[in-house]
């Protein structure tokens, strides 16, 4: 990996350690879980065959591969993470034939090729930048003049049980996490219409768009409140708070997580509420 922005150290280191490995190894119950906002993010985005599209913290290449289908040979999607073990993911999962190029890189500070690209386009892949003007000033110049920009950011925590019914729970038992400021990097730095709009505009964006959007996620992928809970313990808030409690805690935690999801059961499906902006704007 060429060097990454100095302020974007912190996040570089956490998405190549364990947790990025974590993110890697639950990859395929992710992009279940997630698939609702690929669908609404590649409706609204519109890519189109023969179009070159920038895919922004492509993480494991779920979008990468989604944006390929849809601009087809004649097209290209170049995929750009920082995370090592993510991206050893995505080359996996990703057709030998497809029309997807990856690289481990920093997009803050990587080389694009000026004017060269139809769409930038990101799925939570955003939110992380330390100082994201820089960052989308860099983004901004690989665009071509008629480009545009389409992603999708979590809003505010209250608006999202998805992260918060599970971590509420574990917080019966042990301490809060670090309290992060609304603009250090982090799922919710984007969540501020004013902020986006403030970043986008100095960056050089026009025409810029907050479409507010409530989805329901599957936290149990089809397969009941037991692995919903699994899936709390494994990833996401709640299990970074439970990180190195002891045996006694994790078993009470667990027990308070269950309690917390089983209203949202329906079936085989354990169903928490989301709320997402998908931003789109004007090179």
């Amino acid at each position: 990996m060429n060097a990454g922005h100095p302020q974007n150290a912190d996040q570089i280191a956490y998405w190549n350690g364990p947790g990025g490995q974590r993110w890697a190894s639950r990859q395929a119950a992710q992009d279940i879980v997630l698939q609702p906002v690929l669908d609404l993010l590649i409706d609204r985005a519109a890519p189109k065959a023969g179009e070159r599209i920038v895919d922004v913290g492509c993480g494991s290449g779920a979008s990468t591969n989604g944006f390929a289908t849809k601009v087809g040979p004649s097209g290209h999607v170049f995929g750009v993470d920082v995370s090592g073990p993510m991206l050893e993911r995505a080359r996996q999962s990703t057709p030998k034939d497809a029309p997807v190029t990856y690289a481990l890189a920093d997009a803050t500070v990587y080389p694009f090729d000026p004017a060269s690209f139809d769409l930038l386009a990101s799925r939570f892949g955003v939110m992380f930048f330390a100082d994201p003007v820089v960052s989308f000033a860099n983004l901004h110049k690989a665009l071509k003049p008629s480009g545009r920009l389409a992603f999708a950011c979590w809003q505010e925590p209250r608006e999202n049980p998805f992260f918060m019914a599970p971590l509420q729970a574990v917080y019966k038992h042990v301490p809060k996490l670090p309290q992060l400021g609304p603009e250090d990097p982090g799922p919710f730095s984007f969540a501020s219409e004013a902020r986006v709009n403030r970043i986008l505009g100095e960056a050089g964006f026009s025409g810029i768009a907050m479409e507010p959007c409530r989805l329901e996620f599957d936290v149990a992928i089809g397969r009941g409140i037991d692995a919903a809970v699994q899936s709390a313990l494994e990833i996401g808030p709640a299990s970074r708070a439970l990180e190195g409690q002891p045996d006694d805690l994790r078993a009470a935690a667990v027990t308070s997580i269950r309690e917390a999801l089983t209203p949202f059961a329906k079936g085989d499906a354990v169903l928490l509420p989301g709320a997402i902006w998908i931003v789109t704007a004007r090179a």
